[in-house]
């Protein structure tokens, strides 16, 4: 008669200590896992936003942006002098965009002396709120 023990083709179980050791290393890999997706989506929600503010800021990229320079101004009343804004709906949409507007002192570049070539003048254009963009305007002359 056979026993178990002569028997060489069953394989012994795994004990409850080596289950319960593989049972924390895949907790462990799991709580990693999730930790990192975890960050990851925070900096998806972030950059689609950020994205979102940045399509918006365009709304502020006209020609009489460096009028205001410390200012707050709707999209609204940016646009008006350029677009004839007649739905209420898209006028409500835009009058609720504000972003405050600060543009320092101009930078002037000019060619070294005895040199001829363009000069340059640029401003930093600060599109202040929820998430800050800085933008640049640049006037080449003397060409």
């Amino acid at each position: 008669m056979r026993t178990f023990r002569d028997n060489k083709h069953l394989r012994p179980a795994f004990t409850i200590i080596e289950i319960l050791v593989s049972v924390i290393i895949i907790s462990y890999s799991i709580v990693y896992v999730l930790k990192i997706h975890t960050s990851n989506h925070e900096q998806i929600v972030y950059l689609s936003e950020r994205n979102k503010r940045s399509l918006e800021d365009s709304l502020y990229g006209t020609r009489d942006i460096l009028k205001y320079r410390k200012d707050t101004k709707n999209a609204y009343e940016i646009l008006q002098q350029y677009f004839n804004i007649t739905k209420d709906k898209s006028r409500e949409i835009l009058k609720k965009n504000r972003r405050s507007i600060f543009i320092p002192e101009k930078i002037i570049i000019t060619p070294p002396p005895q040199t001829n070539g363009p000069t340059v003048v640029v401003n930093e254009v600060k599109l202040k709120g929820i998430h800050s963009s800085i933008y640049w305007h640049f006037k080449i002359t003397g060409f």
